[in-house]
């Protein structure tokens, strides 16, 4: 998309200034990590409950002491990802 055009939404994208604390922490935590900031949390926190369930499912299932390593669940989500041909995923 040229830098000149809008870019279009059905759902309303909110500002990181108007986000609550806590989503837009996370939100600048994953754009420190990843270099950028995803669509889908940006828009996902115009609904900050479901925003924070989806985190709060993603660390029970990545970050929580379990029987695989680290390095194991995120080759999990890699091979999962590249199965359903999701290049955003991986």
């Amino acid at each position: 998309m040229a830098s000149d055009q809008t870019p279009l939404s059905r759902f309303p994208v909110p500002e990181l200034d108007a986000m609550p604390d806590d989503v837009r922490e996370r939100i600048l935590a994953v754009q420190e990590k990843a270099g950028f900031i995803p669509n889908v949390f940006t828009v996902l926190a115009h609904r900050p409950d479901e925003f924070r369930a989806f985190f709060a499912y993603h660390d029970a299932l990545m970050e929580k002491d379990g029987g695989l390593s680290k390095a194991e669940r995120e080759m999990i989500v890699v091979v999962t990802s590249a199965a359903n041909d999701c290049q955003y995923c991986v």
